[in-house]
């Protein structure tokens, strides 16, 4: 599966909800019909009611849920990627379970995941992100395509002198195809990374275990007191905050609650922020893939501290918002497709 971004139409994305809950489905075509940008064309209660509907209604996006009687949501969501691609928001409960069926699903094609309105933000907050996220995936055009597998073409150069290095990472809508690409090109050896990725509690922690699984770096879910170092990479746990922090000529993390940053918690602003005052030029910024701006003013105070910074070019992301703002705001060095992001940062180093 394959993305490209695309102008967003002028007319409200049409919305397929797919879910085998009847109030799930009433309180989703609710919610996103009360946003000028969505119309709700339909709702189906299983893939086979929802496979007839995408044919007469020809939906511009499908929330799904992935634990579904008669075919699962991933099932479906691998069938329909071969045969009648279209941008998915796959919409779960918050729990383990459900974050490690997230991650499959992000491997099956879907484009963004979330937690189900009123699971872990309050009901307005949450049904806000929803609209945004099928926003998002409603500016994206998908394409089924083999995907070669990323294992095993990691860099292998050597690398000195990276103990005091720290590489910040930020991104949303279709960061995880993106991360997985940069992560997974790293070294052994590779300086600390700190990352934000916009998605909610258990999916981050679902998410970086099987980024661990794929990686030469060790990748976890940050915990306040975790060691920036090499080899080692930290995303930051979703509905919290992570700051980076520096005790003598060593990093560590900070993860605490908060109020919305930009609409977003965790935020690459903090994250970058903080990372311009405590690793100043000691530091690589890089912004990936994502809808809106969040990290553009961080990003800016990290160049301005002399760090470098590199932001994704347009052609390579799947919706070029955040990185588009830093570019605006001036705060990057370098616009960098996806593909040779791993080798510039190695390269700045």
């Amino acid at each position: 599966m394959s993305v490209q971004p695309v102008t967003a139409a002028a007319r409200p994305a049409r919305v397929l909800v797919v879910d085998d809950s009847a109030l799930v489905r009433n309180v989703l075509t609710k919610e996103l019909g009360r946003d000028p940008g969505l119309e709700v064309v339909g709702s189906a209660p299983d893939p086979y009611v929802a496979r007839d509907m995408i044919l007469s209604l020809k939906p511009d996006v499908l929330t799904l849920d992935i634990e579904m009687p008669r075919m699962d949501g991933i099932t479906f969501l691998r069938k329909l990627m071969r045969h009648h691609p279209l941008p998915v928001v796959v919409v779960s409960s918050l729990t383990p379970k459900g974050g490690e069926l997230a991650m499959e699903a992000l491997e099956a094609g879907a484009v963004e995941v979330m937690c189900k309105p009123g699971s872990s933000f309050s009901v307005v907050e949450s049904t806000e992100d929803l609209c945004f996220k099928v926003k998002a995936a409603a500016q994206v055009r998908v394409r089924a395509i083999h995907t070669p597998d990323s294992r095993g073409q990691s860099a292998v150069r050597a690398m000195t002198k990276t103990t005091h290095k720290v590489v910040a990472i930020g991104a949303s809508t279709g960061g995880t195809q993106a991360l997985q690409q940069v992560l997974t090109a790293m070294p052994p050896n590779a300086p600390g990374i700190v990352i934000v990725q916009h998605m909610p509690e258990h999916f981050t922690r679902a998410f970086a275990d099987r980024l661990n699984t794929m990686c030469g770096i060790s990748v976890k879910e940050a915990e306040t007191g975790d060691s920036v170092g090499p080899g080692v990479a930290l995303l930051a746990p979703g509905n919290y905050h992570m700051l980076l922090k520096r005790s003598g000529a060593q990093y560590r993390v900070e993860v605490r609650s908060g109020p919305l940053v930009g609409r977003h918690r965790p935020s690459v602003n903090v994250l970058f922020k903080s990372v311009a005052k405590f690793a100043g030029k000691n530091a690589i910024g890089v912004l990936l893939t994502g809808m809106g701006s969040d990290g553009a003013e961080g990003m800016r105070l990290m160049k301005d501290q002399g760090a470098e910074t590199i932001a994704q070019d347009e052609a390579s992301s799947i919706v070029y918002g955040m990185p588009r703002e830093a570019v605006k705001a001036g705060g990057v060095n370098h616009v960098t497709a996806l593909d040779r992001i791993p080798d510039k940062v190695l390269s700045l180093l």
